[in-house]
């Protein structure tokens, strides 16, 4: 477990590199369209260097914004507040921020860029419809994402997907508009046809893109959070059961997009038909493994 640990802090270094590189990328390719050349590619490297500098100070306000999450008190939601201080005291974390999203779904998420800056965000569904024993467990299973550095790669993703679909819109619209300058000055059509189709690819591509890069960071790291959370609590039984009734719940969180998806113990999503219609596309690019399996490879600890 400690090997795979170390093998997803590594990744996640990779993954933030790659999604600086493809904001480079995408970002110098239009520069280019408007014929500013070396100065382009400079312009291009600021940005993704600021686009990836203002991810890991902003992403996790901004997954908790779109959440609707609000800060948690500490006397109406005592036990809360307890149930985590108990947790990060074992485990020896500092205690996260704690937040509350008035959604009758059960699910629970965390973001932040590293433990010390941290904040877990739980529905009221959840506290309403867990046990003490089961509502540790979904709070062990998110301290463990925070603990082995999942939550940093997790919610950058959130915003960098996000640019480069910005990046599909800026080029659709320029394609209307003029072209660049490369358009005005080449007398066979210009820049405005190659903007299009760089638009087009990008906006077709990104959510696949996005896709793939919350499986990246979320199957093998929600089922090694499992492991984690039962070594946390010393207690399988309680994730189980705690699982066993996220799969039997059919409410769908209502405060939720696709692009923060991945970070939330249960995709919060539709996955059934009875829970909306794009539940076979939800299940197509699930970014969770199904939780059969995850309660399988408890029962086997």
């Amino acid at each position: 477990m400690y090997d795979q640990v170390a093998q997803n802090k590594r990744r996640s270094l990779a993954l933030t590199a790659v999604f600086v590189v493809l904001v480079a990328v995408v970002v110098a390719a239009v520069l280019y369209l408007f014929d500013l050349g070396i100065v382009g590619l400079v312009i291009a490297l600021v940005v993704a260097v600021g686009s990836a500098f203002g991810s890991y100070w902003k992403s996790d306000a901004l997954a908790l914004r779109v959440s609707r999450a609000v800060e948690a008190d500490p006397v109406t939601y005592a036990r809360l507040h307890n149930l985590v201080e108990g947790l990060c005291i074992a485990s020896g974390l500092p205690k996260p921020r704690i937040y509350v999203i008035d959604d009758v779904a059960p699910n629970a998420f965390a973001t932040g860029r590293n433990p010390k800056h941290a904040a877990i965000a739980v529905t009221t569904g959840l506290l309403d419809k867990m046990n003490r024993v089961e509502l540790e467990a979904v709070l062990a299973h998110e301290l463990s994402h925070v603990k082995n550095d999942d939550i940093l790669v997790s919610t950058i993703a959130v915003t960098m997907v996000g640019f480069v679909t910005l990046a599909a819109d800026f080029c659709i619209r320029m394609m209307w508009w003029n072209g660049g300058r490369r358009g005005r000055n080449d007398r066979t059509g210009g820049a405005a046809p190659w903007l299009g189709f760089i638009g087009l690819g990008i906006l077709v591509l990104s959510p696949l893109l996005s896709r793939l890069m919350q499986l990246a960071v979320s199957r093998r790291r929600e089922a090694l959070a499992d492991v984690s959370a039962v070594e946390m609590t010393r207690y399988p039984p309680g994730l189980i059961s705690a699982l066993e009734k996220l799969r039997d719940d059919t409410t769908v969180v209502h405060a939720s997009s696709r692009a923060t998806a991945h970070l939330w113990i249960e995709a919060p999503v539709a996955r059934v038909e009875e829970e909306g219609k794009l539940s076979k596309w939800n299940r197509l690019f699930d970014t969770h493994p199904p939780i059969e399996e995850r309660i399988a490879a408890l029962r086997e600890l």
